[in-house]
């Protein structure tokens, strides 16, 4: 059986039974449990399931990862797209950071600027920023959650009181109709007023996120200037990403 054919139905598999365990997916699919590993590594890599005591569970559209797990995903990729972003952003620039585990990396990848001005609904970013004694940094007001993501209608209101020239946008998932989708209704709401107010709109994510599902929309990828991550995305993405003039980075 081709890997494909077999990931798929791995993937059919443990959404119906929401846990297999690798012994029960190498009896019904009559491979090695070698192979098993590798294919249950792959499709956790990609976000497609979770491994989890001797096994795979299916990942939720309506609940997204656990912080520490997200921000050990990928780490590698993120920040490699970190470093591009960086590059985008001139000293003395003003700009937006969002929450998310990329626009943290981001973060640090801004490290050796100079006098940068950044509005932040998110704690660990300007934790990392308040290392930098040439910005000005700036959180927002709101309610706390326990990643350090800041959110609310006091955050909205605040994030609209702003015009910078750059915003870091961090979402969960983008459909094959070029949707960005999240899972916080009242997070999607700062992630509106952090697009309507920045003039150039720059959206990090790696690859994971073609592939992932989500329940809010956020927008579409038409109100992003740049998109960067690591491997090309589908042709579906690719082809809107050009009728609508969204700038795509590939980095390798």
């Amino acid at each position: 059986m081709k890997q494909s054919m077999r990931h798929k139905q791995i993937l059919e598999l443990v959404s119906e039974y929401s846990y297999l365990s690798t012994e029960d997916l190498v009896n019904i699919l009559e491979v090695s449990p070698q192979t098993m590993r590798r294919d249950l590594k792959e499709l956790a890599e990609n976000n497609l399931i979770r491994r989890h005591h001797g096994g795979a569970t299916c990942i939720s559209s309506t609940l997204n990862s656990d912080y520490r797990d997200r921000k050990s995903f990928f780490s590698k990729q993120k920040q490699a797209i970190a470093q591009e972003v960086a590059k985008m952003i001139p000293n003395g620039a003003s700009l937006f950071i969002d929450i998310g585990t990329t626009p943290e990396a981001v973060a640090h990848a801004l490290l050796n600027h100079k006098s940068l001005y950044i509005v932040t609904n998110n704690i660990n970013a300007a934790h990392i920023l308040m290392n930098n004694e040439t910005f000005k940094i700036t959180v927002a007001s709101g309610d706390l959650r326990p990643d350090g993501g800041i959110i609310g209608e006091a955050t909205v209101h605040f994030v609209s009181k702003f015009s910078l020239d750059f915003a870091v946008l961090g979402i969960s998932a983008i459909d094959n109709d070029g949707a960005m989708l999240d899972f916080d209704f009242h997070e999607v709401q700062v992630k509106r007023a952090i697009i309507k107010n920045a003039q150039t709109i720059i959206l990090p994510v790696d690859h994971s996120k073609f592939s992932r599902r989500a329940v809010v929309r956020v927008g579409a990828l038409s109100d992003v200037n740049h998109l960067l991550t690591n491997r090309p995305p589908q042709e579906t993405i690719r082809r809107f990403l050009q009728e609508h003039n969204v700038n795509l980075h590939i980095v390798e």
